[in-house]
């Protein structure tokens, strides 16, 4: 801490960030004035004496993380990130909430500077804040030495009441305590007031002690408004060895005469009259958006934040003088840049053919080849890790004593996992992948499709891919959960089928830094084929598989993906018994293959529509893109509990039914 007293009055500082909230809402006429308002003073406290960070380089990697939990109260930190020196201007937050505004409703990573992650959906602000202090935590075990502790930060999270009741926070709160994030500190603000008024009507929990279960540091009744108490409170909790909760009692839209304490202030502006009516009883003289020099002068953080940033470059140019190989393996990881010769070294371990195995063992395989090239893999399962196979040889479990490692026990917790997994990737240094069932992403879809809108590298491995896990039954058994995820913008769905198009998928997600990709994986073994002439072409997301020997200018087409091509080729060679000329087309990734150009995705899927056909052991909606609804044999109903033989004939996802299928389809056309 670099502590400086302002030399204006802290409540006049507190109350700029109240006026520039009331301001920019009430301009908009939309937003949440109530938790900028009742935060201020917390938030100006952490900002102007605690928070390490420098407004000129918002990257720096060394900074201390803010993350805004309770992202309605948006206006709290734009008028933070202005009043300390980053690049929003005043005209921007007289454009809150408007079209290309770099000041939207709610905090975007990679839309606004100084915005750590992309917060509004509660309580997942909270569980990415974990996934930092999780990351600084490990890599300050990998790479600081003595007398350099080059990751050496903290990071501090704003939550609401809604934050807290939020599952999610359980889940990842209840991590942060069994691993001894000493660095992660929280704010609550304890206001009592939500959306539909006072929330003692159904938030009764003693927070207090759920965190002290939780094996968290507590510090219970703070005054909110009291600066001191409040410099008091995030001093003791730099000392604990725990997370820390600071319990702040606040008043939600402090200041309002008529509306403070009040559901009204929540969710909607103030209004002119009440707005006027605040400014008076905060003292504020000045017209809307204007802000004196002396406000600014204190708020300032650009010389301040320029000084801990000069130091810490002299320690790090000390570092790589001291251990340079350290030195460059950092800066390669924070920077995300894969090794140079990572196209060459996959290439080189492709020649491999794999028969009748599960694709989640051959992605096990696959990762047991890769990992020691890419220390920055780190991996993890919700409770499933034998049946996953995210682990691989040598992995290190991470523990709260022994952070110098690479594989993490999530526990039943798939919402947090996958939360604390864009944690990880934001904070850097790290390219996360954590898995579950397939059916069991819905638990955590929300903050897959958080990967996708923040455009993270994160990787998903979703096993279990269909009704063929058997007898587990239709709980366990995804049917709409393939083509919902395909629905999802910019995330990558990979269902491979053999060896080659796992490697291929794998070389994609870590490719594609700025989209996540989801591993769609079989449980049980598949009979696998390959097309190497072709192997190339699986980066394309799409490719020839298997074609009859004679040729033809209009054969049948059909696709698929995952463990079903196997049905695809099997049915393709009945057909060619019987005289037809049929190409059979792998479709691994949608998302990619939708890119190539049309001639590329012509010369695969022909010209004539009635000869396409489709098959997927999941809804068929997917495939309406390409091939006709009735020429596609997939599922519309939940499965079954039986062994998955007995499921794939019973649901007439077999070779002799799509044989017939097929016949029957053209005889109509």
């Amino acid at each position: 801490m670099m502590s400086v007293k302002p030399k204006v009055e802290r409540k006049l500082l507190a109350n700029a960030i109240r006026v520039l909230s009331i301001d920019a809402i009430e301009k908009a006429k939309s937003g949440h004035p109530g938790a900028p308002m009742g935060m201020a003073d917390i938030a100006e406290v952490l900002w102007n004496d605690f928070l390490k960070h420098n407004p000129k380089n918002p990257k720096w990697w060394n900074r201390d993380r803010f993350v805004l939990s309770n992202g309605h109260a948006s206006m709290l930190i734009y008028a933070l990130l202005h009043l300390s020196g980053y690049d929003i201007s005043i005209e921007d937050l007289k454009n809150f909430r408007q079209l290309h505004s770099k000041t939207p409703g709610h905090p975007e990573f990679g839309h606004t500077v100084g915005i750590e992650t992309t917060t509004g959906p509660l309580g997942q602000g909270f569980a990415n804040a974990v996934g930092m202090a999780l990351a600084e935590k490990i890599l300050s075990s990998q790479f600081n030495r003595k007398g350099f502790p080059i990751i050496d930060h903290y990071t501090y999270v704003f939550v609401g009441d809604g934050c807290l009741m939020e599952g999610i926070s359980h889940e990842a709160a209840s991590l942060a305590g069994k691993w001894q994030l000493n660095k992660l500190i929280v704010f609550y603000d304890n206001n009592s007031i939500s959306i539909d008024g006072d929330v003692s009507g159904w938030f009764v929990d003693d927070t207090k002690k759920r965190f002290e279960a939780y094996n968290w540091h507590v510090i219970d009744s703070i005054d909110g408004h009291d600066p001191n108490a409040i410099i008091r409170a995030i001093k003791q909790a730099q000392k604990t060895p725990q997370p820390s909760l600071l319990i702040c009692n606040t008043i939600i839209g402090y200041g309002s005469p008529n509306k403070a304490g009040k559901e009204s202030v929540h969710g909607a502006p103030l209004g002119t009259e009440e707005s006027q009516k605040t400014k008076e009883y905060l003292k504020w003289p000045y017209p809307p958006f204007e802000i004196p020099k002396e406000i600014y002068d204190a708020f300032d953080a650009r010389e301040k934040g320029q000084k801990y940033e000069d130091e810490w470059n002299q320690l790090f140019e000390n570092y790589q003088k001291a251990y340079p190989e350290l030195a460059k393996e950092l800066e390669r990881r924070m920077n995300h840049i894969l090794p140079e010769d990572i196209d060459h070294w996959f290439h080189k371990i492709k020649d491999e053919e794999i028969k009748n195995e599960a694709t989640r063992k051959t992605s096990q395989r696959v990762l047991n080849k890769i990992k020691p090239k890419l220390p920055e893999l780190i991996g993890g399962s919700a409770d499933l890790t034998h049946s996953n196979l995210t682990i691989w040889e040598h992995a290190k479990d991470i523990t709260q004593n022994n952070f110098d490692g690479d594989y993490i026990y999530y526990g039943v917790r798939e919402f947090g996992m996958f939360a604390i997994m864009n944690g990880l990737f934001l904070h850097g240094g790290f390219r996360p992948f954590g898995g579950t069932f397939l059916i069991f992403s819905d638990y955590g879809r929300n903050a897959i499709r958080m990967s996708a809108l923040m455009k993270l590298g994160v990787i998903y491995i979703l096993t279990h891919d269909s009704i063929g896990l058997g007898e587990d039954g239709p709980t366990h058994q995804p049917i709409e959960q393939l083509p919902s995820l395909r629905l999802i913008p910019n995330l990558h769905v990979w269902r491979p089928y053999n060896y080659h198009e796992v490697l291929i998928a794998w070389k994609s997600a870590l490719k594609n830094l700025h989209t996540p990709t989801a591993l769609i994986l079989s449980r049980q073994n598949i009979k696998m084929q390959y097309n190497l002439k072709n192997f190339k072409n699986i980066e394309k997301g799409g490719y020839i598989i298997y074609e009859t020997q004679d040729s033809n200018t209009n054969p049948i087409v059909i696709l698929s993906s995952g463990s079903d091509v196997e049905i695809a080729i099997e049915t393709a060679q009945e057909l060619e018994k019987k005289k037809y000329f049929v190409k059979v087309v792998s479709l691994p990734c949608f998302e990619i293959f939708r890119n190539q150009p049309k001639k590329y995705k012509d010369s695969l899927l022909g010209t004539d529509p009635a000869l396409r056909f489709a098959i997927e052991s999941a809804h068929p909606q997917s495939w309406y893109e390409y091939v006709k609804p009735e020429n596609v044999l997939g599922l519309k109903d939940f499965g079954a509990s039986a062994p998955g033989d007995v499921l794939m004939k019973h649901f007439n996802l077999t070779k002799d039914y799509f044989v017939k299928f097929i016949l029957k389809r053209l005889s109509i056309n």
